[in-house]
C-alpha cells in the first residue's frame, strides 16, 4: 500500500492504517517534540497525546495530502501547552557558583531566548527541514510572510550570537 492509500485508509477509520502511518512519521515527530521540550519523557508524552487526538479526530481531515502537516500542527500545539504548564511550575533559583568554569553557549540556549513564534520557525525549517510552503500551510500564512519572518529571525539570532561573542 503506497502512502496516499495508507493515509486515505487512515482517514476512513482503519486503525491499523493509522498506526502504520504514525509509525512512519514517528522519528520526525520525536525530533520536533524533543526540540521544543528538551526532555525525552516530555517528548514521548507529547507524541502520545498527539496520537490520542489523531485517533479521535482523524476523520475531520479533508485533504489527505495535508495529514502530516495537520499532525505536526497538533504536536506543536501540545508542546506549546506543555511548555506553558512547565513555566507555571518552574521554580528557578538564581544560585551563583563561584570559580566554576563557564560553559560555551549552546545554540539551543540562544534559540530558547527567541519568542515562541520565532523558535517554531527555526525548528520547522532547520530541525524538521520543512519547505517554506509547508511551514506556511502549518502557520496558515503566506509563503512570503514565512520567508520574511525567517529572515528577521535569523538576523536576530545572528545578532544575539555576535553580541555574546560566539561568532
Amino acid at each position: 500500500m503506497d502512502e496516499q492509500e495508507l493515509i486515505k485508509s487512515a482517514i476512513a477509520g482503519n486503525e491499523l492504517a493509522i498506526v502504520e502511518m504514525l509509525e512512519s512519521y514517528e522519528d520526525g515527530f520525536y525530533k520536533i517534540a524533543f526540540a521544543y521540550l528538551k526532555n525525552e519523557y516530555d517528548a514521548v508524552d507529547a507524541i502520545q497525546e498527539m496520537t490520542y487526538r489523531c485517533l479521535k479526530k482523524i476523520h475531520t481531515v479533508k485533504q489527505p495530502e495535508y495529514l502530516q502537516t495537520w499532525l505536526i500542527r497538533i504536536l506543536i500545539n501540545i508542546c506549546l501547552d506543555m511548555k506553558k504548564k512547565q513555566a507555571r511550575y518552574d521554580l528557578k533559583e538564581d544560585i551563583e557558583i563561584p570559580n566554576e568554569e563557564v560553559h560555551p553557549l549552546e545554540l539551543a540556549d540562544v534559540i530558547a531566548e527567541l519568542p515562541i513564534e520565532q523558535q517554531e520557525l527555526i525548528y520547522l525549517r532547520f530541525f524538521k527541514d520543512l519547505k517554506m510552503k509547508d511551514i506556511a500551510q502549518i502557520q496558515q500564512v503566506s509563503e512570503g510572510t514565512i520567508k520574511s519572518r525567517l529572515h528577521h529571525t535569523l538576523r536576530k539570532l545572528r545578532g544575539i550570537l555576535i553580541e555574546r561573542g560566539e561568532r
